[in-house]
């Protein structure tokens, strides 16, 4: 007798390993005329709880807000932007997770799993560009973001990206920034500087997804040691041409 999907989301959601809480990153992409946000590590894509997206934004070429509505499946989410968006934001909340003594980690924190060694709270992050001359928004929801400081879609393959991370709105020093993260997610192209800015050449003609982590310890708060955060900004190297 097969076990319903639910069940079998549920056994996978309780015994995920430390990869998937703290490598794991967040981005969307345009797959069969529709955006569906995508949680995975390099070329894996996995299944996640819908309802942990918590917030998703898009704007049009001026930075208007435009209506969007968050499909939430059965494994994964999914975008419905009233209209095409020039610019596309996802927050997703991943919850705390504790980890065990046999290093399980479990999506609870530390005050619900007994003798946990480490706890923490890890929040996801993606911002797509996808039109030329977009109006980037403050993006304020996003508390760790890679912000482009040209269009990132008029660089060109093999051209330097000048970028800055923030963290609460402040420079993010010294973070490593994946350069390709599905093709080579643990190869760091350019580290940022005091100012919290780098340089990274643009990979690939089709979807780029440059990735940044950052932790920060957490004081007085019983069910977490650190907040971990990821950022991914995706863009298409080069305009498609039928």
């Amino acid at each position: 007798m097969h076990k319903p999907l639910s069940l079998l989301l549920v056994g996978l959601f309780s015994t995920l390993g430390a990869g998937a809480v703290l490598a794991h990153g967040l981005w969307t992409e345009q797959r069969r005329g529709h955006v569906e946000v995508i949680y995975g590590h390099g070329a894996e894509d996995d299944a996640y709880k819908a309802e942990k997206i918590r917030g998703a934004w898009a704007y049009a070429q001026s930075g208007q807000l435009i209506p969007v509505t968050v499909e939430r499946l059965a494994d994964h989410a999914r975008l419905a932007p009233l209209k095409p968006p020039a610019v596309l934001a996802v927050e997703l909340d991943n919850g705390a997770w504790s980890q065990t003594a046999d290093g399980q980690w479990v999506n609870q924190g530390r005050r619900q799993v007994a003798g946990a060694t480490k706890a923490l709270h890890t929040y996801k992050y993606s911002l797509a560009i996808h039109a030329e001359g977009a109006h980037l928004p403050a993006l304020d929801k996003l508390r760790l973001k890679i912000v482009p400081q040209t269009d990132p879609l008029r660089v060109g393959v093999g051209k330097p990206l000048a970028v800055q991370v923030l963290l609460d709105g402040k420079p993010a020093v010294g973070v490593e920034l994946i350069g390709d993260y599905r093709s080579a997610p643990h190869t760091v192209s350019a580290t940022t500087d005091a100012d919290g800015r780098a340089a990274v050449i643009v990979r690939n003609a089709g979807l780029n997804i440059i990735a940044a982590e950052r932790y920060a310890a957490v004081k007085g708060d019983p069910d977490i040691d650190e907040e971990g955060f990821f950022s991914s900004l995706t863009f298409v190297g080069e305009a498609h041409h039928e």
